[in-house]
């Protein structure tokens, strides 16, 4: 690839941290790694009625979160506004901008019924002055067309007589989107435009400003416009319907390579068909050539299975230190004092086997640290309809108070027990299950009660007994 590569994130801070958003800065960053370079972040927070710092800081962090660290110190866009007012000023000079006093309502009135909407030009040629109240609008030219040659779309041709005359700059003096995209990206040298289909309609625009502020000495940036996000319902994802907030999704304990790898499928795919892949593979094989331009679909589902098996292949380890901020309060049920680490890291291979996110660890171990783990009640309900469930509790306080308690032990014991009642040993051992840790599913049994010792094993059999007969009707 000829020249150097310099591609740029550059998000609003409007709110948290857009699913869509996160997907946009790692393609930036696939394509600057796997050319060698330059990944830059400029934060466009010149609306000040929108932006909040807040919102600023919560981008850095989930970049940070996500691997996705700039190669540069951020850009502020506010900081860029000379530069801005420079760019009016040569627009102004060179005649290629007209001040307007337009009120949306007397365009309206003006056009005929049927006409396209969009503005009529009134101001071209009124000479006005610019000043307070009155926006400043590019002269489009009359006819032509403005081509991009767009990576992923192909080419696409804008017609200029379909493009109005449009506003750079605010009534109130400030330069809108269109402009300030533009002088930055020249500022900063971009080489490739990244960013989603949704900004592919100012494009044209942009490619109007660029050629009356560059020139031909500066060829145009290479436009990439990604394919939208949709839900389920194949409409465009929303914040107020959809999670879609990267913040949540970190909080719930998604590891950041299992992220990162679901991103990197929402409208790109490796070579090998494969889908589980490392930071490593992705950098290796990305292309912008490879990004289907069709709606790419935000499954949930599927990122939280690719979670499952990033999660198993951690080493045990770094699955561990994964886990501890969901160890302790407030995140887990119990108090502090009475969590044992030694008997979290016993039972953790098989919690690791079993969890598909590590908020999910807290209700797989809880029955361990808890006095009296949480009953849950459709379970308790099965227990308390199954006639053989006395027979299974009494039987399994008789083989558990004297057998050696390890699991293969336990496990042929309860197999004997599930054997002298006609059951098979899965349906046997549920009762016993529910009793013990509150629920129907969870790591395996014969390890667990292990774990929770002889002695605190049998005194919850004893308590499911007794709740039993008194919820069971009399004969």
């Amino acid at each position: 690839m000829a020249g150097a590569v310099r591609v740029r994130f550059a998000p609003s801070p409007t709110g948290s941290f857009h699913v869509g958003s996160a997907r946009t800065a790692l393609f930036n960053w696939l394509f600057a790694r796997h050319h060698g370079g330059t990944f830059l972040l400029r934060i466009e927070d010149t609306d000040a009625e929108r932006n909040r710092e807040d919102w600023v800081g919560g981008i850095l962090d989930a970049l940070a979160w996500l691997g996705l660290e700039p190669d540069e110190a951020p850009v502020r866009q506010s900081a860029m506004v000379e530069r801005h007012q420079e760019a009016i000023d040569r627009l102004l000079r060179a005649g290629l901008l007209y001040a307007c006093d337009c009120r949306r309502e007397d365009v309206e009135a003006r056009k005929p019924p049927g006409t396209p909407p969009g503005y009529d030009g009134h101001c071209r040629d009124r000479g006005l002055e610019p000043g307070p109240g009155r926006v400043l609008r590019f002269k489009v030219p009359d006819a032509g067309e403005v081509v991009v040659e767009d990576v992923v779309r192909g080419t696409v041709r804008f017609p200029l007589a379909a493009i109005e005359d449009f506003a750079v700059v605010k009534s109130t003096g400030q330069p809108l989107f269109v402009l300030a995209n533009v002088v930055d990206d020249l500022a900063m040298g971009i080489s490739h435009v990244v960013r989603g289909e949704d900004l592919l309609p100012s494009t044209p625009k942009q490619v109007l400003l660029w050629g009356a502020l560059a020139g031909p000495a500066r060829p145009l940036p290479i436009y990439a416009h990604l394919p939208m996000l949709v839900n389920e319902k194949r409409q465009k994802l929303s914040k107020r319907r959809d999670p879609v907030a990267v913040e949540q999704y970190r909080a719930e304990g998604y590891l950041p390579e299992a992220f990162v790898n679901y991103l990197a499928l929402l409208g790109w795919s490796h070579p090998s068909g494969r889908e589980l892949l490392s930071r490593e593979e992705l950098v290796a094989a990305f292309r912008l050539e490879d990004v289907n331009h069709a709606p790419a679909f935000f499954d949930v589902q599927k990122l939280r299975h690719l979670n499952g098996e990033h999660l198993r292949r951690l080493p045990l380890g770094a699955f561990v230190e994964a886990c501890r901020p969901y160890l302790t309060p407030p995140s887990a049920p119990w108090p502090a004092e009475r969590f044992d680490p030694a008997v979290f890291e016993a039972m953790a291979p098989l919690v690791q086997e079993r969890v598909a996110v590590l908020s999910e660890v807290p209700g797989m171990v809880d029955f361990l640290f808890l006095p009296d783990p949480p009953l849950e009640a459709a379970a308790w309900a099965q227990v308390v309809a199954d006639p053989l469930t006395p027979a299974i509790l009494g039987g399994a306080l008789e083989a558990y108070a004297d057998c050696p308690f390890e699991p293969e032990a336990l496990h042929q014991a309860t197999a004997a027990l599930a054997e002298s009642l006609g059951r098979k040993l899965g349906k046997a051992q549920a009762p016993i299950r529910v009793a013990v840790t509150g629920r129907r599913v969870g790591p395996p049994l014969f390890e667990s009660l292990a774990l929770l010792g002889r002695e605190e094993t049998l005194r919850r059999l004893r308590t499911a007994q007794a709740r039993l007969a008194a919820e069971q009707p009399a004969g």
